[in-house]
């Protein structure tokens, strides 16, 4: 990609989120968040081998560190989306992992406000916020994105218009194929294909999440805590996603995991699922009374 044109998107979009043509222009929060879910999952695995689990300073201050750095420089960015989905997938291998409850309480009510502050301190994240409750009132201004989402998905009504027959897509709809890419499958597939896309999504989530049960049962704690991270992590971006272009969520920048076009966050989607394949391989290769 032209760097002139690089610059130019990133003041468009209000941030800049690659890390440069030298790593390949990999996303940064993309790989932030699998790094982050394998993290967690490695320090609640050395928490529980040292029995340290119940204790805030040596059991949560160490992963809690990485996640404030993480933060910061999310919000340097800024990313508010993606801050989002990382905190969100780390505090869901928390409480899986077995986190204190009234730890764990504290943080999700300390994180709760924090979301709060960021947003009323903001004056563009609180148009954001005010702006998708009613598109309508300002259809060519900050509710420009999700009226033409709408009207896509209003298109399509049960079987769509044809493959490859939208009109949203033609430029009317911006970011067509990363952000709103749910609202093109709904225009040219219907609620038919939003239902399926929807159906395997829950299908790789609920997977996951059987992955890291078969592995607790191997007593693979590590491995178990990865695979469910990773569900959690696919499972609420993809959320997210979905309700930011039905409009039951404000806009906020994220793709579609799996499906929208970008090469760097399909390359960590990837990665990801290679995870999950390699954890079940060995969960089966246990099974079978062979070495994993």
């Amino acid at each position: 990609m032209d760097l002139n044109l690089s610059g130019k998107l990133a003041l468009i979009t209000g941030g800049s989120r690659g890390i440069g043509r030298a790593v390949g222009e990999a996303l940064a929060a993309e790989g932030c968040s699998l790094v982050l879910v394998s993290r967690s999952a490695t320090d609640l695995d050395t928490a529980r081998k040292h029995a340290v689990m119940k204790s805030f300073r040596k059991g949560l201050l160490p992963m809690l560190a990485v996640m404030l750095l993480v933060s910061w420089l999310l919000l340097r960015e800024p990313d508010f989306g993606a801050l989002v989905v990382i905190a969100v997938s780390t505090f869901g291998i928390l409480f899986l992992g077995g986190m204190n409850g009234r730890h764990f309480t504290a943080l999700l009510g300390m994180l709760a406000a924090g979301f709060v502050v960021l947003i009323v301190s903001s004056p563009y994240r609180m148009q954001r916020i005010f702006g998708f409750m009613d598109p309508w009132s300002d259809a060519y201004g900050k509710g420009y994105q999700l009226s033409h989402s709408l009207i896509a998905f209003g298109r399509g009504e049960w079987l769509g218009v044809g493959l490859g027959a939208s009109l949203e897509k033609l430029h009317y709809l911006p970011e067509a194929h990363t952000d709103f890419l749910l609202a093109v499958i709904a225009e040219e597939l219907g609620f038919v294909g939003v239902a399926l896309v929807i159906a395997l999504f829950l299908c790789i989530v609920a997977r996951a999440f059987a992955i890291g049960r078969q592995a607790t049962l191997h007593e693979r704690h590590f491995a178990a805590l990865a695979a469910q991270g990773i569900g959690v992590w696919i499972g609420f971006q993809a959320l997210i996603n979905m309700g930011v272009n039905v409009g039951l969520l404000p806009t906020k920048g994220l793709t579609l995991p799996l499906m929208s076009y970008g090469g760097s966050g399909l390359v960590v989607n990837c990665v990801a699922l290679a995870i999950l394949l390699r954890i079940d391989w060995e969960n089966r290769q246990l099974a079978r009374g062979l070495h994993a």
